[in-house]
């Protein structure tokens, strides 16, 4: 069966919607409904997150929601379940997003083996090296037809970028700004004049900007330059305070849009 992320990006190539949650949360068992309810709501892609003690690229809003995932008692083995038991009633691409570190306890061969056979598209794992990857990882991923998403940002250099593009067979996700995750106003001038120039480089696959996307007014913004968009903080905050997950997720989704 050909990969649902490229089949996706074979089919539609503007205005993608890439929502990131983080498994576990706020309930043990959301992870579930949760996808049921993007999909129901039209969004093109959903990133499920590995919870970690340590995530040092993430905002306070990301790594309160993997604090308490792993306080509900989330671990990678049961989320490779809960994905088992989504892809029962969900079609949408799913991609697992995490640390690497939780990937090597669990046996990187062992946890892509499996990621697959449970129905997962594509990994995104940002602190795994490049080079590492071209080295001793991508020949796993590739053989079992998932793809694997690389961070750039705007102080990546072209010449990694092309690296990173050539060892691509998905998207790419690009990094709004060189700070954490998390919800903001609007773009600088700056960070429009990086998405022209991505946009200018005429890249081999699609890219997706993410960091700061939070409403439509930055969903619009980063879709004239890329693929689409990647709402992760915004996503999070929403479900912390949701007292009805499925009309809330509804009217994000839509208000995004």
């Amino acid at each position: 069966m050909e990969n649902r992320i490229k089949e996706l990006f074979k089919s539609k190539k503007r205005n993608l919607l890439s929502i990131f949650y983080t498994s576990g949360f706020p309930s043990l068992r959301d992870t579930l409904p949760i996808a049921q309810y993007l999909e129901k709501a039209g969004v093109d892609i959903i990133e499920i997150g590995i919870p970690f003690s340590d995530p040092i690229a993430d905002g306070p809003t990301i790594q309160e929601s993997n604090k308490i995932a792993l306080d509900n008692g989330m671990n990678l083995h049961l989320l490779l379940e809960q994905v088992q038991e989504i892809r029962k009633s969900v079609n949408l691409p799913i991609i697992l997003m995490g640390y690497l570190n939780p990937v090597l306890q669990y046996g990187f061969e062992k946890f892509v083996k499996e990621a697959a056979k449970v129905g997962v598209d594509g990994l995104i794992l940002p602190d795994l090296p490049l080079d590492e990857y071209l080295g001793m990882y991508k020949s796993i991923v590739d053989d079992n037809g998932l793809t694997n998403t690389f961070l750039i940002s705007p102080t990546t250099s072209e010449e990694r970028i092309r690296k990173i593009d050539a060892a691509t067979n998905g998207f790419i996700y690009a990094v709004s700004s060189s700070s954490t995750t998390g919800a903001q106003k609007g773009f600088s001038t700056d960070q429009e004049s990086y998405f022209k120039r991505l946009q200018d480089m005429k890249l081999e696959n699609p890219f997706l900007i993410g960091f700061g996307v939070s409403n439509h007014e930055t969903f619009a913004a980063v879709s004239k330059y890329s693929s689409g968009a990647i709402v992760g903080s915004a996503f999070i905050n929403l479900l912390k305070s949701s007292t009805d997950l499925e009309s809330d997720i509804t009217r994000f989704v839509k208000g995004l849009r």
